[in-house]
């Protein structure tokens, strides 16, 4: 290992330094790091000053995580990260044929409750009432009974739980359901809000900064998985909502975006339970074998 550091030195003794990992990925991993965080830095030619400042934003991010809120998630999310890591991993699983992923966001960070098919994972009662369908099944079209469909949304406000304890019972906007024997799932809730992300933190500091907007288009979230099937992370959007083309994440696919059609029917209405007129999505979703 160089024992002179200088800035021709510099890397080289660092990923030296780190021959001796066990861990053959790992080792990878910090020499590219290494590499790569070196070279930003020969590029940027970063002051002191700047340099402290850039500590202590990481620092005010961890500090800002906690039991119900994941700032370095919200961090990877608005750097296109979380979107650049779900779009490589999709990439080498060859799920082409499989439903587009997307990002998990800061806001799974609760079991959701375990609810029977049609149920309302709306508890408020307030809100545009809307029915969500669609079927789970593999990419030959094949059923997949016993499915489970995790999903959680925001509320009409663009709030999710959460971040309103005082206003939301924990578990709103939240529901965990099974399919039935034609791979089917069924529940009924509201027509979400775009919202904008938590910007109270660092990372609304370094939107403001740079003149970003925050804001996301309205979405439903959904995590699906089956025996035998690799599980996908992923959402539907509600097609014309404000933010589509500009989501602050940069998870908006196309494949994802879906009609909640308005249905004016009094019996369909009856049937699913809720007030008439009322929202339809549909959003089958597809696995791929694992």
């Amino acid at each position: 290992m160089a024992t002179d550091f200088t800035e021709e030195t510099a890397t080289a003794a660092v990923v030296e330094s780190f021959e001796k990992t066990p861990d053959p990925r790992l080792r990878e991993i910090l020499g590219s790091l290494t590499r790569h965080l070196h070279d930003f830095v020969r590029d940027i030619e970063p002051t002191t000053q700047e340099w402290e400042q850039a500590i202590a934003f990481l620092t005010a991010t961890g500090q800002t995580c906690d039991a119900t809120r994941q700032e370095f998630i919200l961090l990877s999310d608005v750097l296109g990260v979380s979107m650049l890591v779900e779009t490589i991993a999709q990439r080498k699983a060859a799920r082409k044929a499989a439903t587009d992923s997307t990002v998990l966001g800061p806001f799974h960070v609760v079991d959701s409750p375990p609810r029977e098919l049609g149920d309302s994972i709306d508890l408020l009662g307030t809100g545009e009432p809307c029915v969500v369908t669609g079927r789970v099944v593999s990419v030959d079209g094949m059923p997949l009974p016993g499915a489970l469909v995790d999903v959680w949304q925001c509320n009409e406000d663009g709030f999710y739980d959460v971040q309103q304890p005082d206003l939301q019972p924990l578990g709103n906007g939240r529901g965990l359901f099974t399919t039935d024997a034609e791979g089917a799932f069924l529940f009924r809730t509201i027509v979400p809000s775009y919202y904008p992300i938590p910007t109270d933190g660092p990372v609304g500091d370094l939107l403001a900064a740079s003149e970003r907007h925050p804001y996301r288009p309205a979405h439903i979230h959904f995590i699906a998985g089956a025996e035998g099937h690799t599980p996908v992370t992923t959402h539907i959007f509600v097609a014309g909502s404000p933010y589509l083309e500009s989501d602050a994440v940069f998870a908006v696919k196309k494949s994802l975006v879906e009609e909640f059609s308005v249905v004016h029917d009094p019996a369909r209405a009856a049937a699913y339970g809720v007030a008439n007129p009322f929202r339809l999505a549909n959003f089958d979703i597809v696995l791929q074998s694992s």
